[in-house]
């Protein structure tokens, strides 16, 4: 109970002030609605984000196919359009990736991590990853709690020239018999409240070519065989809805999200098996909302509200093993209350309290009861110094079969981030150390033929420093100029790992006890204005990590690179404009890696590479505008795999068309 009464007494004496404060405060501003789609100084440790036109330039059809093109981002993707991806950041494992949409956090009862190929980037106007938290204080409290956080931000209704409705009709069409028409419609419904109504179909039956090869440890070819993928077909189905409101000197949001689909699970390619009966089911819904609201000069306060409701069927249907046949349901509530109070022009205060229920039935009965309970101050002094603080109390209560699992656990964890800028130009250095604490998930723990009930909670630390030069110019030929690289190091703690245990829904879950991760985050990006109106922007992102097993050194894989962990990575983005037309060319880089625990030539991961060519063309006709794309990725047809016997599609195309109204 001691964080809870310490927390009580700042909280208290915190929202206690403003009415004492009166007038001494700065002048109040009527919030409105802000967009954020450029890293701004603002930030004590700036974003990576890619807004509404470079990931219209990019052609990422999934959330997870654009953040392949972060700097320090590891991604999971078993192949098709249908299959799971899923993310971690800097090596830290994808469940201390915080995943928010519209400003709070997703969950999945699947595999316990947030499947990012369910989301699609057809009503997403920016998306953007920060490394240790969101760099400011007035947010929940769990937003503290993630190690690296991406943020999904949905399209925000906008009005010119009088309009009051939008609408948006595209269809694609390509390999894979995909098959994906989307809808987007727009309403003013008065001064101050707007909505949104989005809908997607996608169907694809998953069958693509790919070729096996394997060799012995000795180098003789074990197999070499062309075939053609089975059981990858998707039929899903997006629905969402959104309110937008404004009030005098506050704001307000709702939304409502449903996500179902039906698909194959194609499973790995071992020992000249083809083929499995693998189907999954996918029932996602949830109903959020927000409001902010400036109470005075100086206070200012936000509430969040969410239920979600998550339903999962897996079927195995494989002669060779018992038949299998598991429904799982999830439920969730959550409540966030967060304040932020200016003491003066240049310090800023916030105190949260967030709680969330969770429920696993139908299998086990499981509840979990969360509470977060954070306090964190700002300090900016002109535009040299800046200095943000936090401390994050965790308190978990878990009960399974109605009976007590373990007593309550309640973990402290601090950050704090600093930035200066030390001269007259736009250099900018930066650094961070924050500590964060993750329960294992339901899944971890209790799913059928995958969870370890004796899993440890996980603990990380992460260092880092870095430095950015910015430059932004009006007229001549450079137009822009960001350059950045930060080095970092970070400690993790019985670090949970899951590895696929021969079918992709069944995992492997274990802690590693220690791990010591240290690598390099580089990034570059130029804008060019060329003669005959030409524009042209590239980026380049480039990430080291040594990521190893430090637990013992009586292990055999003792220092040795953990899995799926590369040493080096990186990304090449090159986009040219020119009276309509857009020309986008990227190109992904995965260096070697090792697929099991010890780092044995029989362990050893080829690295693989990718190249992707897109032309796009807009027309205006009156007040409609159309858009048409033609898309070739993996351009050179290249053979590999992401995880090892899951092979990706080689060369594959796609067509689209939008009209916009």
């Amino acid at each position: 109970m001691r964080p809870i009464l310490s927390f009580a007494i700042t909280l208290l004496c915190v929202l206690g002030c403003p009415a004492a404060w009166g007038e001494t405060m700065r002048d109040s501003v009527e919030l409105k609605e802000v967009t954020v789609v450029a890293q701004s100084y603002k930030d004590v440790i700036p974003a990576q984000v890619l807004d509404g036109k470079e990931l219209e330039s990019l052609q990422s059809h999934s959330v997870a196919d654009a953040l392949r093109y972060f700097s320090g981002v590891q991604l999971k993707d078993y192949g098709g359009v249908g299959g799971v991806k899923t993310v971690n950041i800097r090596s830290m494992g994808t469940n201390h990736t915080g995943v928010y949409y519209n400003g709070i956090e997703l969950g999945n009862a699947q595999n316990g991590q947030v499947d990012l190929g369910k989301y699609s980037l057809d009503n997403i106007e920016a998306v953007s990853l920060y490394n240790g938290q969101k760099s400011e204080i007035f947010q929940s409290a769990k937003e503290f709690g993630s190690a690296g956080s991406i943020y999904l931000q949905s399209k925000t209704p906008k009005w010119v020239g009088g309009k009051r409705t939008n609408l948006r009709v595209g269809v694609k069409a390509g390999s894979f018999d995909v098959f994906n028409p989307s809808v987007l419609w727009e309403q003013r419904l008065s001064r101050t409240v707007s909505l949104s109504v989005n809908g997607e179909w996608m169907s694809s039956s998953g069958k693509y070519k790919f070729r096996y090869r394997r060799k012995t440890p000795s180098g003789a070819v074990a197999y070499d065989t062309t075939a053609i993928r089975q059981n990858g077909d998707i039929q899903a189905l997006r629905l969402e809805g959104g309110l937008h409101g404004y009030m005098p000197r506050g704001r307000w949001k709702a939304f409502v999200y449903h996500y179902n689909s039906e698909r194959g699970i194609p499973g790995a390619i071992v020992n000249n098996v083809w083929r499995r009966g693998e189907r999954l089911w996918d029932r996602n819904t949830f109903v959020q909302g927000m409001v902010e609201q400036q109470l005075s000069t100086a206070w200012q306060s936000k509430v969040n509200l969410k239920y979600a409701y998550d339903y999962t069927r897996y079927v195995n249907n494989d002669e060779k093993i018992q038949r299998v046949d598991n429904t799982y349901k999830q439920q969730e509530v959550y409540f966030s209350w967060a304040n932020q109070v200016s003491v003066t022009p240049w310090w800023e205060v916030s105190a949260a309290y967030d709680f969330q229920y969770n429920g696993l039935s139908d299998y086990k009965d499981v509840h979990r009861w969360t509470h977060w309970l954070s306090a964190a101050t700002a300090v900016s002094l002109g535009r040299k110094f800046r200095a943000q603080a936090s401390v994050l109390t965790t308190i978990v209560d878990e009960e399974k079969l109605q009976e007590k699992t373990a007593p309550d656990k309640c973990k402290v964890t601090p950050g704090v981030f600093l930035s200066y800028q030390p001269f007259r130009c736009n250099l900018v250095a930066r650094a961070f150390f924050k500590k964060s604490y993750r329960m294992p998930t339901f899944n971890d723990l209790y799913y059928t033929d995958m969870g370890n009930a004796f899993l440890k909670p996980e603990t990380a630390t992460q260092y880092n420093g870095g430095l950015l030069y910015d430059l932004t110019r009006r007229s001549g030929v450079l137009r822009f100029l960001r350059v950045g690289c930060d080095v970092y190091y970070n400690e993790v703690t019985d670090k949970i790992v899951a590895y696929p245990k021969g079918q992709q829904f069944r995992w492997t879950m274990l802690n590693l006890g220690k791990v010591h991760i240290t690598g390099v985050d580089a990034q570059a990006s130029v804008t060019l204005a060329l003669p005959w109106e030409m524009e042209l922007t590239t980026k380049v992102q480039y990430t080291y990590q040594k990521a190893i097993d430090v637990t013992s050194p009586s292990d055999s894989y003792y220092r040795h690179q953990i899995p799926y962990i590369p040493w080096h990575s990186g990304s090449a983005i090159v986009m040219a404009v020119w009276r309509g037309w857009h020309l986008n060319y990227s190109f992904i880089y995965t260096g070697e890696r090792y697929n099991q625990q010890e780092n044995i030539l029989y362990n050893y991961t080829q690295p693989w590479y990718t190249h992707d060519l897109a032309l796009m063309k807009e027309f205006t006709l009156g007040r409609t505008r159309l858009k048409a794309t033609v898309e070739v990725n993996n351009l050179f047809s290249q053979d590999y795999d992401v995880i090892l016997n899951y092979p990706m599609p080689k060369r594959n195309y796609r067509l689209g068309l939008s009209i916009d109204m």
